[in-house]
């Protein structure tokens, strides 16, 4: 259960002014940031939540605990935001519910952003992450890859530069409607969350100097072959549905073990009101099992 249960219709009257406020193409980016962290205290935290606060791939971050945790295992979150915005303290309640929920750490990096940080630095940053955990003691199949929207894509993009580059798989990829094609522009004008405006903003920034069709910016142009498990989650009225649903046909005919969720009534990534809305928190535990039973093989620790 949540911390507290907003009603939907309540939850997204709130929510809809609050995004086109933060979320608005009109702003610097700078100023963008600032008003999401400052929404972030909002966003109640699970009891028992232990925030530290690391350095992972020399990079600030966030290690979350939320209960008795397995030191076997560990979740790599990777927050969203376009590439511009976001950071571990607007995706903390988020990540604290899957600490909470899988019963293990979760290291939510603080990776660069666009535009001071095109592309790759987000994907170099990720990477480093991975690998500091790996030289850490973490085993890369007792880590599972998750991240929302543009976290999303990057996940994606992480495990294919893995695969690639260590012969690295990871334990699972958990993706909130993930954003693994930014060249694909919106049919629709909005969501309750995204426009249309602030997604091509995002776009460009991230993209820079760098060629779209590069896999690493837009994972669902590349070979997908030997992925692990993936989840993928998309609610059915949000602007990146059509996008998730490609993707999940991809991952089928790539030979990857796929489950996809859909939600209706919610919105973009509404696993961060997890702890305020019932029905957000129940789509984060389908996450949280999917996650916990793709590292539960791997476990050679009692919880503890």
């Amino acid at each position: 259960m949540p911390e507290i249960s907003l009603p939907l219709p309540v939850a997204r009257a709130v929510l809809r002014p609050l995004f086109r406020v933060m979320l608005n193409a009109r702003l610097p980016f700078t100023v963008q940031r600032r008003l999401m962290d400052a929404g972030a205290a909002g966003q109640l935290l699970p009891r028992g939540t232990r925030v530290e606060r690391i350095r992972l791939g020399e990079r600030p971050a966030e290690r979350l605990t939320a209960g008795p945790v397995s030191d076997a295992i560990t979740v790599l979150y990777l927050h969203g935001g376009g590439y511009t915005v976001g950071s571990p303290v607007t995706h903390r309640a988020l990540a604290a519910v899957l600490a909470r929920e899988i019963g293990c750490r979760v290291h939510v990096p603080d990776y660069r952003l666009a535009p001071e940080h095109p592309f790759p630095a987000a994907l170099d940053d990720a990477e480093a992450a991975f690998l500091d955990l790996v030289a850490t003691g973490y085993r890369p199949e007792r880590i599972a890859v998750a991240g929302d929207s543009a976290g999303g894509g990057l996940s994606l993009a992480l495990a294919l530069r893995l695969r690639d580059r260590h012969g690295f798989t990871p334990a699972a990829l958990g993706l909130i409607a993930p954003w693994s094609d930014p060249n694909e522009i919106p049919e629709r004008a909005s969501d309750l969350v995204l426009t249309k405006p602030w997604s091509r903003a995002c776009a460009d920034a991230y993209l820079g100097d760098a060629d779209g069709l590069d896999p690493g910016y837009a994972p669902l142009l590349g070979d997908l072959h030997g992925l692990p498990p993936t989840y993928v989650q998309a609610d059915v009225d949000e602007l990146l549905h059509g996008q998730c649903l490609r993707l999940v046909t991809k991952l089928e005919s790539s030979n990857v073990s796929v489950d996809f969720s859909e939600s209706r009534g919610l919105w973009h990534v509404s696993q961060a009101q997890a702890t305020l809305v019932e029905a957000a928190a129940q789509v984060t535990r389908e996450l949280a099992e999917f996650l916990r039973q793709a590292l539960r093989p791997a476990q050679t620790r009692s919880i503890g």
